[in-house]
């Protein structure tokens, strides 16, 4: 696909999402969110949705989380413009609670066909209801964060969501090494021995997203630690 065919298509989406009906969000936003970044970017951070900052600014990652991803990207060399970045749900929920399933489902093909259009070596799902939503609702970000996985042949690596390291210092090393295990493997050929291969999965609307538990085994999946 061309670059300008590219452009147009995605600022297309982008004009639904700011209009957008589909659900209840609609009702108490200020700002849609439909999400920024290079259109060539090879890097796709998906968060969980926009906070009162986003809402407020209609862009993604501009509150502390944001910033602190800035410093994470500067700090591996990553610079901002380069990457794409998005949320699961392009309105902010109120007082910030966990996007519930059938909003996530109003905002997929959006999602879906941002991923589509900007075809990224590697989308990162950030944090667990990210991770949840892209990979299957039994997966831990615990257990699963910086390591390959692919599914109807896109790569993703889900690493925590740079609010948990505001709530929890201890994780500021972990999301700094894991941001620097991510540039590393952007800029080569990862192997084969390398990727777990995942079913398409779909979160039925009827559901909700259960917390995730931490004292569960991992999954046999390999690490690249």
């Amino acid at each position: 696909m061309l670059f300008m065919d590219k452009l147009q298509i995605l600022e297309e989406i982008a004009g639904e999402v700011k209009t957008c009906p589909k659900c209840r969000l609609a009702e108490t936003r200020l700002n849609a969110v439909p999400g920024e970044g290079s259109i060539s970017a090879r890097i796709m951070f998906i968060g969980e949705a926009p906070g009162e900052n986003e809402d407020k600014t209609g862009r993604p990652f501009v509150g502390q989380a944001g910033k602190f991803l800035n410093g994470l990207l500067e700090k591996a060399g990553i610079p901002r413009e380069d990457v794409f970045i998005s949320n699961i749900v392009k309105c902010r929920p109120p007082g910030n609670r966990v996007p519930l399933p059938d909003e996530v489902e109003a905002c997929s093909d959006y999602l879906m066909a941002q991923i589509a259009i900007i075809e990224p070596k590697i989308v990162v799902p950030l944090g667990a209801s990210s991770l949840k939503t892209l990979l299957g609702k039994d997966r831990k970000i615990t257990q699963d964060r910086c390591k390959v996985f692919r599914k109807s042949g896109i790569l993703y690596i889900p690493l925590y969501h740079p609010a948990a390291a505001l709530h929890n210092p201890k994780m500021v090393e972990t999301l700094q090494a894991d941001v620097l295990i991510l540039k590393e493997l952007i800029n080569r050929e990862i192997g084969e021995d390398e990727i777990t291969d995942l079913q398409s999965v779909h979160i039925p609307a009827e559901k909700k997203v259960a917390p995730e538990k931490t004292d569960e085994e991992p999954p046999q999946t390999l690490t690249l630690f």
